[in-house]
């Protein structure tokens, strides 16, 4: 694969990606083509940046906005949620990527085990303290994510208090110190809804950058009980037909692939 041209006598990196970011949303230009060093230029002479940052092992460059930011006329700002329903998984990792480490380097300024103010490390995609030589990587939380499936088809689905979206999705929640994720699985189901599983099996895993979630898909089988919802979790829960779901999620998240594949 051709990674660089060589054009009037300068090295251009034709694989890099470059991103303008802040919190949800990216920005790109008003043909919804992707930003160019050039654009990245232009933004970051007109707009505040919070970060700024270059990771070459992954070829990715990347500003952080703020949310005052007023765009210049050829960009807008489109939901980063939206573009992982179109881009191949090459794309969706940079854009994972760089909005991981967007969150993580905004959030871990000083050292957790000392105080002192963190520093870049010069090889590494860390921050180490120049206190006491604590090296601090970007953060990842291991989540998991269950579709559960009952002998006459139907799926369980609920709706979740924390959502701001009225939809129905599948069980999630984060792995504890010292769980296994197929434990994590039969727990938060028991904890949520109040109904045991078996036969627990791995789906997929997706990267959900909101700030630093990985999801472990997994699919289960009911085994016993009756629903019984925690309040503080779900409003709502049941059995559905997965050809006559209420509103769940949209393509592009591994909750959609879990409802609509298994």
């Amino acid at each position: 694969m051709i990674k660089y041209l060589l054009i009037q006598n300068e090295v251009i990196d034709i694989m890099k990606s470059f991103f303008a970011l802040c919190d949800r949303d990216l920005v790109l230009r008003k043909d919804n083509s992707f930003l160019s060093r050039e654009d990245l230029d232009v933004l970051r002479k007109c707009c505040k940046t919070t970060e700024d940052f270059e990771e070459k092992s992954s070829d990715i460059e990347v500003i952080g906005l703020t949310k005052e930011a007023v765009l210049p006329e050829e960009y807008q700002w489109v939901p980063i949620r939206k573009m992982f329903a179109t881009l191949g998984s090459e794309d969706c990792f940079s854009l994972a990527r760089a909005k991981a480490l967007l969150e993580w380097r905004k959030n871990t300024r000083y050292c957790g085990r000392c105080g002192a103010e963190l520093k870049e490390h010069e090889t590494l995609t860390a921050r180490y303290c120049p206190e006491c030589d604590n090296l601090i990587f970007p953060r990842i939380e291991p989540c998991i994510i269950v579709v559960v499936h009952k002998e006459d088809g139907k799926i369980l689905l609920a709706r979740h208090v924390q959502r701001n979206q009225n939809i129905y999705a599948c069980i999630a929640g984060f792995m504890e110190a010292g769980e296994s994720a197929e434990r994590t699985v039969e727990r938060e189901i028991f904890e949520e809804t109040g109904i045991k599983v078996k036969n627990v099996k791995y789906f997929g895993s997706q990267s959900w950058p909101f700030p630093s979630q990985l999801m472990l898909g997994f699919t289960a089988e009911y085994e016993s009980g009756e629903l019984k919802l925690q309040a503080d979790e779900i409003s709502d829960a049941d059995w559905f037909d997965k050809d006559n779901c209420p509103a769940s999620p949209q393509p592009g998240s591994i909750a959609y692939r879990l409802i609509h594949e298994t």
